[in-house]
């Protein structure tokens, strides 16, 4: 009779058993790992972080594409202004030539009337001229180079703050394992993934700012040698009309 008691509750319990033992042997259903998806499920530390470097990245673009045509611009302006400039016989002709020169021309003519005085110095007075030159060619790269620092600051920093973002996820990935206590890679991955999504979008951003960054550097330098060769024409032109002892005030 205990048999059969015991028999009996078996069988009535059998169906749970059952039931129980498919649930454990259900495999977790991993998180989707679409970007998307591991951006919305990552932690808000993660998230500003990754929205900090796609605007990092939003302004590379914007420099890059208002840079690029700005120097393109200048670029031709700068080569048909060096051949009207170097075509020019005095500074008379160089003004009436190129106009747009008149920053270098107006340097000249201000030091040869200042050095009136001093014409049998001419060394001197082109010495003076080329001192006043490299400062308005060191004016010229400052504003030819302006704009272009914000792309080298995050080709550098962007790397950085995303890792500083995978760090923080994986912290909370393994405070997240600690709290479930399982190592199920199919409950671990996701959360390392949200991680280095991270340095993913960091390394996003950071490239291209690099790479930019390096070419406008180079625009700048060929545009900053266009000047020096424009200032070298002028203070020859000078040179020439000392050499003719043109008078300051025929300039």
């Amino acid at each position: 009779m205990t048999s059969l008691r015991y028999y009996a509750a078996l069988g009535a319990s059998l169906p749970f058993l059952l039931i129980s033992t498919t649930v454990a042997a259900q495999p977790v259903v991993p998180k989707s790992l679409s970007v998307g998806s591991m951006f919305m499920d990552a932690d808000w530390v993660v998230k500003l972080v990754m929205i900090g470097l796609l605007v990092a990245s939003l302004i590379t673009w914007t420099v890059a594409i208002a840079k690029g045509l700005e120097l393109g611009k200048e670029g031709k302006r700068q080569l048909a202004l060096n051949a009207k400039v170097i075509g020019a016989r005095s500074l008379a002709d160089a003004r009436k030539a190129a106009p747009e020169a008149s920053d270098l021309l107006d340097a000249a003519a201000l030091e040869l009337t200042l050095s009136a005085d001093a014409l049998d110095d001419p060394d001197g007075i082109r010495e003076r001229i080329a001192t006043r030159f490299a400062r308005l060619e060191a004016e010229t790269g400052r504003k030819l180079a302006r704009g272009i620092h914000v792309l080298a600051t995050i080709g550098a920093t962007a790397p950085f703050v995303g890792l500083f973002g995978t760090v923080w996820g994986i912290m909370n990935a393994f405070i997240g394992i600690s709290e479930m206590q399982t190592t199920n890679l199919a409950v671990v991955a996701p959360g390392i993934a949200e991680a280095l999504l991270a340095t993913g979008v960091g390394l996003f951003a950071a490239i291209p700012a690099v790479v930019i960054y390096n070419h406008f550097a180079r625009k700048v330098a060929e545009q900053r040698a266009l000047a020096a060769d424009r200032a070298a024409a002028i203070l020859n032109i000078a040179s020439r009309d000392l050499s003719r002892g043109v008078a300051a005030k025929d300039l």
